[in-house]
């Protein structure tokens, strides 16, 4: 199947590219890049050069539709939304990276998101891309909201403690820390060398667009109203997420009863690992891949599960699962694409 990918330059669109390039079923068709058209790929990443030198192009929805069968869109928040009407109409399937079309409410986008939001017609016709969650629907879909990075690894971590009585919903915390790269390659004074390198900052406090994205889900697969408290930091690393979360718990659990939960629940997705007892993972152990690590730790004294879950934001948290997602819409092995070790160290 030929892909096209709108929004050519960004990381997201780069690592698309790394993973289509050597997915058996996918192959690149085109890449629009308006700001950038007329350059060669290999012009703006070096890395490139001989692999991949496909020319950036043009948004031409006309063009696009006959030469392309799938397009991911890694496109600036407020720009998918008009961008992928046409491509639907003409029968091609999209993968949209932005949040666009993940949060059901218009509303609630336009507060967070400070967009115009997509019509309620397509944002009825998007499946939140999930894939551990949502698979079946997701074979079905033509329009997938690709899950942002952060609720990737909170909402995987969370899920399987909230669907049971165990857990005390309004207890939620989530301690979420991210690589640079999270925040795109554009420059700013915050993500400066001089700026991000040794230190460590928090953002957004209680204004993350990613917040509503989270408790929609976790209110979805809990049947409950949640509302969590959410702290992103940015940390001096290119790659990777780390989201330590706080449940209080309502009875006696032990830890070797959450793992023993959390591994019958995810017992056949390939891409969450959860650790034994005692085992925590870091970002390194999952730079590059698509897995999300999860390590489970309860205190007695607190009677508090401390959930640890770490993914690669470029890859679990945006362009791997976007492949992801592809592969279950096409109805091949999930795994077909993604299964590199992660890089280490």
């Amino acid at each position: 199947m030929k892909a096209a990918i709108i929004g050519g330059t960004g990381y997201g669109s780069i690592e698309l590219v790394r993973l289509i390039n050597k997915h058996p079923h996918l192959e690149i068709g085109s890449v629009v890049s308006n700001s950038q058209a007329g350059s060669s790929f290999s012009d703006i990443y070096p890395h490139l050069s001989n692999i991949v030198d496909q020319p950036l192009e043009t948004f031409d929805p006309i063009r696009l539709c006959d030469e392309t069968d799938i397009v991911f869109l890694a496109t600036p928040s407020g720009v998918s939304s008009k961008l992928v009407p046409p491509l639907l109409e003409k029968g091609i399937k999209c993968i949209d990276l932005s949040g666009d079309f993940r949060l059901r409410s218009p509303e609630e986008y336009e507060s967070w998101y400070k967009h115009s939001p997509a019509t309620e017609d397509y944002l009825k016709q998007a499946t939140y891309g999930l894939c551990e969650i949502y698979t079946e629907k997701i074979k079905t879909s033509n329009l997938i909201a690709n899950p942002g990075c952060y609720p990737t690894a909170t909402t995987l971590g969370l899920i399987p403690i909230i669907k049971t009585e165990w857990a005390e919903e309004k207890s939620i915390i989530i301690d979420a820390k991210s690589g640079v790269s999270g925040a795109g390659r554009g420059l700013s004074v915050t993500t400066h060398y001089a700026e991000i390198n040794e230190n460590l900052k928090a953002y957004k406090l209680g204004a993350h667009q990613h917040i509503p994205e989270i408790e929609q889900v976790l209110q979805d697969e809990s049947g409950n109203p949640i509302t969590i408290t959410f702290t992103t930091h940015l940390v001096p690393m290119t790659r990777g997420i780390m989201c330590t979360i706080y449940v209080n718990l309502k009875g006696n659990i032990s830890t070797s009863e959450v793992v023993e939960l959390y591994n019958q629940f995810y017992e056949n997705q390939p891409f969450v690992r959860i650790r034994a007892a005692g085992n925590v993972p870091s970002t390194k152990e999952v730079l590059g891949s698509n897995y999300c690590d999860i390590g489970l730790h309860v205190d007695p004294r607190t009677n508090r599960l401390t959930i640890i879950s770490v993914i690669d934001n470029l890859v679990k948290g945006a362009a791997g699962q976007a492949i992801q997602n592809v592969n279950l819409m096409n109805g091949w092995d999930e795994r077909t694409g993604l299964t590199d070790i992660p890089l280490y160290p």
